[in-house]
């Protein structure tokens, strides 16, 4: 069972991850819509794992990736994109990205993933 903290500017998306997640035993400590956010809330709950979008107002998720890796070089993240666009994912694992998942989600995809970066 891991912490994790969801990270997507569409409700239904946070929505249909923390259920993908419940359901494997998993604890959601926290959802946020921005990168902003995302990076305020590592900070005060650092989390096991993060689920990040990549697409997001004010800060992208890669620019917030970028800046929790800073100060948390430990950091898990896993992220999530609508467009399975092939420089963002190059981009995001260059960044410290550990894995990547596309929207729409698939249960078992996602727990894979999960499963694969918490171990």
């Amino acid at each position: 069972m891991a912490r994790i903290l969801i990270v997507d500017d569409a409700k239904f998306m946070r929505l249909t991850l923390s259920n993908i997640l419940l359901k494997a035993n998993h604890e959601i400590v926290g959802e946020a819509e921005t990168g902003m956010d995302a990076v305020t809330l590592y900070r005060k709950l650092t989390p096991d794992l993060v689920t990040m979008d990549i697409t997001m107002p004010e800060m992208s998720g890669l620019e917030a990736m970028k800046e929790i890796k800073k100060e948390f070089p430990q950091a898990k993240i896993i992220m999530c994109s609508a467009m399975g666009q092939q420089k963002m994912v190059v981009e995001s694992i260059e960044a410290g990205a550990k894995d990547f998942i596309v929207k729409p989600f698939e249960e078992g995809r996602v727990l894979e993933a999960v499963n694969r970066v918490l171990n």
